[in-house]
């Protein structure tokens, strides 16, 4: 869960080669890749660099809730989805 204020464009990031727990087996690499937010909320730009995802955002609207769901596709064949939420709060 992060929170943005309305009026600021930042940068999220869906790190699928995470040290923590890693997802691309060794080699694997990110075939394409899916932003899906809820409505309410902008997708600025997206780029994708070795195995993390990074969405800048823009909008939304002061105590809303919005899900953004990245899903992706392995050179293996390989999907999976993952959702960060951002809170939107005048700061």
């Amino acid at each position: 869960v992060f929170i943005k204020d309305p009026d600021a464009v930042l940068d999220y990031a869906f790190d699928w080669n995470d040290t923590d727990d890693p997802w691309l087996a060794t080699g694997e690499t990110i075939s394409s890749y899916t932003i899906d937010p809820d409505t309410g909320i902008t997708v600025d730009s997206d780029s994708e660099t070795g195995g993390v995802i990074t969405v800048w955002l823009s909008g939304g609207t002061d105590k809303e809730d919005y899900a953004v769901a990245c899903e992706i596709v392995t050179s293996a064949g390989r999907t999976d989805e993952r959702t960060i939420t951002i809170r939107c709060r005048n700061q």
